[in-house]
């Protein structure tokens, strides 16, 4: 829960001593990419960029919206009557049949690995009720997740509409977002999936378009695009030690090398940096807060050899109150902010430990404990 802040005159700042130093930012990065732009996932800080929140045409990368709406939805199970209207689709395709059943999760994987425009248009129309129904939601969630600079017009990207746009910068805001949902993970990742094929004795077997899985290593998903009018389109994620990155081109025309890269850029120039661990925070002034104060989750952040020195805490807490020592809850009292060169980077919340403790057992307590113990008494009687 957000809280307006007192800031009283408890304020800690304190130099951090990183253990983990990384090899020199590498700043030769070169992209053939018209857009382009490498994004730290866990903190959503940007390592490299080129022209990356110009709007462009994005293809078929257009689809990690339409496959993150239909995961989310929970509809995964529900089988699918395919319309006549999807099979129509134009561009690449499944081969799916008017008529067809067949299971949303299928349609999922044929969408990502295979990039058909079919599956498209029947996912649209099962998850959102018709394609305008569809786009709607995609809109929708484009706006909540803070794609500022994004506009969808259809489910797979193809050239029919002319306000269809996103940007490099957008487009990997969407994949940092899907790439929290496990099963999105998974789809994406896939090399080959088998479906079910049932007018015909054999499964389809799709492979996934997205050579990077193959060329490099460290490549753990993404989706292609690719339309006259877009060109080659490509987001990537990569994970190698305790980073994990998100590369996106847009008008790649080399693009698994731009991809590659960027990622060897960004696993060379930076480092995971613990900045703040997770437990106790020490240092408090107030007696009060003297030995109380913590936080839950350790703060990491991407940083240069060069920008070690520069992190700094900042510790803003709230003027205690009495209700504070009448509850046995935790009570969130301030926050930590994380400073880079004077600019803050990210926030977590510092929670107050309860004061409310346990009366302490007499010897009286003690040994009525071991006397009903004895005479098989437990607690509840």
């Amino acid at each position: 829960m957000r809280m307006i802040l007192k800031l009283v005159t408890i304020s800690l700042v304190i130099s951090l001593f990183i253990v983990n130093i990384p090899q020199k930012a590498d700043a030769s990065i070169g992209v053939s990419a018209t857009s382009a732009v490498l994004l730290e996932q866990e903190t959503g800080r940007v390592l490299f960029e080129k022209d990356a929140h110009t709007k462009r045409r994005i293809a078929s990368i257009t689809k990690i919206m339409t496959a993150i709406l239909a995961i989310e939805s929970g509809k995964m199970n529900q089988t699918v009557k395919v319309s006549e209207q999807a099979t129509r689709a134009e561009g690449s395709s499944v081969y799916l049949k008017p008529g067809e059943k067949i299971k949303l999760n299928d349609l999922v994987y044929g969408l990502m690995l295979r990039s058909g425009n079919d599956t498209a248009v029947a996912i649209a129309e099962h998850v959102g009720g018709s394609l305008d129904g569809f786009v709607h939601l995609m809109n929708q969630k484009a706006k909540q997740i803070g794609m500022y600079n994004t506009h969808f017009a259809n489910p797979h990207g193809l050239d029919d509409h002319e306000d269809h746009y996103s940007t490099a910068y957008d487009m990997a805001v969407l994949m940092r977002y899907a790439m929290q949902n496990k099963t999105f993970q998974k789809i994406s990742g896939t090399k080959v999936y088998k479906a079910p094929n049932p007018t015909e004795n054999w499964d389809r077997e799709w492979k996934n378009k997205n050579r990077l899985l193959s060329k490099y290593k460290y490549c753990t998903g993404g989706k292609t695009g690719y339309t006259k009018r877009a060109k080659r389109t490509l987001v990537t994620t990569a994970t190698k030690g305790d980073m994990n990155l998100i590369a996106v081109t847009l008008n790649g025309p080399d693009d698994w090398n731009d991809h590659i890269s960027m990622y060897e850029g960004g696993f060379k120039g930076f480092d995971m940096a613990e900045v703040l661990a997770k437990g106790k925070i020490a240092g408090a002034k107030n007696k009060y807060y003297k030995n109380q104060l913590y936080v839950k989750k350790s703060i990491v952040y991407p940083a240069t050899n060069d920008e070690m020195d520069l992190f700094s805490v900042k510790y803003k807490l709230e003027k205690p109150k009495k209700n504070w020592m009448r509850t046995k809850n935790e009570v969130i009292v301030g926050k930590a902010a994380i400073y880079l060169d004077g600019k803050v980077v990210q926030e977590t919340p510092i929670y107050l430990k309860s004061t409310k403790e346990k009366k302490k057992k007499g010897l009286f307590d003690f040994v009525k404990e071991i006397f009903l113990s004895v005479i098989g008494v437990n607690d509840n009687g």
